[in-house]
């Protein structure tokens, strides 16, 4: 631990990594990826504490919502069809096929 001194002038040594010993180099760092494994492992759990489940108002209230606007686009792109369809038709008239 680091005394008042050291701390008030900003000395404090952070904690210093150790190098890789002779097992580490021997097994191919795979000390290292364990390590690794077990802090995304960490990082996991930690991430899905925080997750919500939603209330069951909540999923009714979002599904009507992607009905009704399943059922607008469906009518918008209706029309929109509709009326590429006759305007297409009409030109093709126009210019003598059909």
């Amino acid at each position: 631990m680091a005394s008042k001194t050291a701390i008030e002038r900003g000395e404090e040594r952070s904690a210093k990594r150790q190098e890789p010993g002779a097992l580490m180099e021997f097994s191919g760092n795979a000390f290292g990826w364990w390590t690794d494994f077990r802090r995304f492992i960490s990082d996991v759990r930690a991430e899905m504490r925080k997750v919500v489940a939603p209330s069951r108002k909540e999923v009714e209230v979002t599904t009507v919502v992607v009905i009704i606007t399943v059922f607008i686009f469906g009518i918008f792109f209706f029309v929109v069809d509709y009326i590429f369809r006759l305007s297409v038709n009409g030109l093709l008239n126009k210019l003598g096929g059909m």
